[in-house]
């Protein structure tokens, strides 16, 4: 992954700018942390194949993790197996943000924008590397689904990870409250079917959440910010 790969609408849509909005310090600023944030991220991920089996009324047994998740069932229907994702920017990006609240918050929160953006950018290009592989082997990727969408439980988190070691392999871990450190960090769920067919919409697309400020508009947020080559 590249500077150059982040998206830079997505990082404006997380700093709640409107269509057609221009700002270019904003812009200016949003580059230097994106150059910042290089520097110190260190982008890592783990993902296991585990089986599953769908029972009556959105059970799901994952192998690794059981829930009821009507949301859930509805992306894995006609799955066979599952891929279990995390991936992680590292404890760098969180010690750049803290340091940024002490000293310069308007830097802190285009830093967090950034690293949204990031995160997502990464588990886009390794979730697309799986789909190569994974088609190769006659199976069929489903979107990432993750736990705190819909219905499906952030409870679930433990289980994913413990699944996935991902303390030991990759640094995650949990605090009481089920949130992930490093704070930029993502568990994901992704079926694999044998049928050819496959859903490629996923994140605000599949969230029932419409009156949420930080939903992504399909239109695009900022026409006249282009995207660095």
């Amino acid at each position: 992954m590249e500077a150059r790969d982040i998206n830079r609408r997505e990082i404006l849509r997380y700093l709640g700018a409107r269509s057609g909005q221009r700002d270019e310090a904003v812009e200016r600023l949003v580059e230097d942390c994106i150059g910042e944030l290089f520097a110190q991220a260190r982008p890592r991920h783990i993902v296991r194949q585990f089986p599953l089996t769908l029972g009556a009324d959105g059970e799901i047994d994952g192998g690794c993790f059981r829930t009821r998740s009507r949301n859930l069932y509805k992306n894995l229907r006609d799955c066979g197996q599952i891929l279990v994702f995390a991936a992680t920017l590292g404890t760098g990006a969180d010690q750049l943000i803290r340091r940024y609240s002490l000293l310069e918050m308007s830097r802190a929160v285009v830093l967090q924008a950034v690293s949204a953006a990031m995160i997502e950018e990464y588990c886009d290009q390794v979730c697309g590397q799986l789909r190569e592989e994974y088609e190769g082997q006659g199976w069929f990727l489903r979107p990432r689904f993750s736990p705190g969408y819909g219905d499906f439980p952030l409870a679930c988190q433990t289980a994913l990870l413990d699944g996935l070691e991902a303390g030991k392999r990759i640094g995650i871990k949990l605090t009481d409250s089920l949130l992930m450190m490093p704070s930029k960090s993502v568990t994901a769920v992704m079926g694999l079917s044998r049928r050819p067919g496959r859903c490629l919409v996923s994140g605000c697309e599949t969230c029932s959440k419409t009156d949420c400020a930080y939903r992504r508009q399909t239109a695009g947020l900022d026409a006249g910010m282009q995207e660095r080559k």
